[in-house]
């Protein structure tokens, strides 16, 4: 593993579920909450500024995405914002929500940085993805990854879901909470993400296509499984 490849383990265990509070302090169990989240983000971007702007988009999306026509999508979780300015670099008109302030700050100053052509096509918007929906019907692509459920799995996946156009693509990911190389647990192991299960409940067959819904190897070895998620309104 290079020492890139290190410094994102690091950094994602940090964003997925370390057993340590952003104060330093290990304590149990960690509560995943706004406040939480709010606080590793500010100590994230405070001390590591550099290593989270390197931190490329997600390849999972890029394969999948990459052929369809740009639209309106939805970064739902968008973080500090990688998938959010490659769609926008590509063409979508992309509204981003997460409930990290710091985040979406660091998010909205790079894509001005990049110029309006990037800045003009996002809609930055802090909300809770635990109450927070999409307006029905509304985007072409939505996207959800690596998000922590504070709640139901599948009322979650029926929430973002609900905002997929007619024809219209919906994208999840979630890092499983052990790996099934190994049996250890991962670095999402105290959280609750999607898993291929939930979203097959989640969406109803008569108005979605399952394009793929699977687990797969993440990049970085000894770090366990992604659930990837593709999925069609066909109705």
């Amino acid at each position: 593993m290079s020492s890139v490849d290190h410094e994102r383990q690091r950094l994602e265990e940090a964003h997925q579920g370390s057993t340590q509070q952003p104060d330093g302090h290990n304590l149990q169990p960690i509560t995943y909450d706004s406040k939480y989240w709010e606080q590793l983000w500010e100590k994230t971007l405070r001390e590591h500024p550099d290593k989270v702007a390197q931190r490329p988009p997600n390849p999972h999306l890029i394969a999948a995405v990459a052929s369809l026509s740009p639209g309106r999508s939805l970064d739902a979780g968008c973080g500090h914002g990688a998938e959010t300015l490659w769609l926008a670099a590509h063409g979508w008109e992309v509204t981003a929500v997460d409930f990290s302030a710091s985040a979406l700050a660091h998010a909205r100053s790079t894509a001005e940085a990049l110029g309006p052509d990037i800045a003009e096509r996002i809609a930055w918007v802090e909300g809770d993805l635990a109450v927070w929906a999409p307006p029905p019907g509304h985007f072409d692509l939505v996207v959800c990854l690596y998000v922590h459920v504070a709640g139901s799995v599948d009322e979650m996946v029926r929430r973002m879901a609900s905002g997929v156009a007619p024809n219209g693509t919906l994208f999840m990911v979630g890092h499983r909470p052990t790996d099934p190389a190994t049996g250890n647990p991962t670095a999402a192991a105290n959280q609750v993400q999607i898993s291929v299960e939930s979203a097959v409940a989640g969406l109803d067959p008569s108005l979605w296509e399952l394009a793929v819904a699977e687990e797969r190897p993440r990049t970085i070895a000894g770090t366990g499984v992604d659930a990837v998620i593709l999925a069609k309104r066909v109705n």
